[in-house]
């Protein structure tokens, strides 16, 4: 299977869906603040196995519907968008969750650009 290839930034609609979650486990203003910091933030390079680690989260089955469309997607040389995280602890994976676990299946060594607040 081949290595995912990832865009350099977020997609746009990465940042609201990444509020709506942290609105869930945040006070609204610091969920607002983290999406700012997010949205400034260099994008840098974690392994899959360490983001699920940190996060404390389980690994979605491969069956998954999202799972799999990201799967196919790397299939298909369609370009993924980094995942965005706010560290704490546990690790907040505010958006890309599916991403995750998608490249996990590929390779839980293989780099997932992103970003973190």
């Amino acid at each position: 299977m081949p290595s995912p290839a990832w865009k350099t930034d977020p997609e746009q609609h990465d940042f609201p869906a990444a509020m709506d979650y942290l609105e869930l486990v945040l006070e609204p203003e610091a969920a607002q603040q983290a999406v700012e910091r997010l949205k400034s933030a260099p994008t840098m390079v974690k392994k899959a196995k360490d983001i699920l680690r940190a996060s404390q989260l389980s690994l979605l089955p491969k069956e998954n519907v999202h799972v799999a469309e990201n799967i196919d997607k790397v299939r298909q040389g369609k370009k993924l968008s980094p995942v965005l995280l706010v560290r704490g602890r546990p690790l907040i994976i505010a958006d890309g969750y599916h991403r995750v676990c998608a490249i996990y299946y590929l390779s839980e060594d293989l780099e997932v650009p992103c970003r973190l607040a």
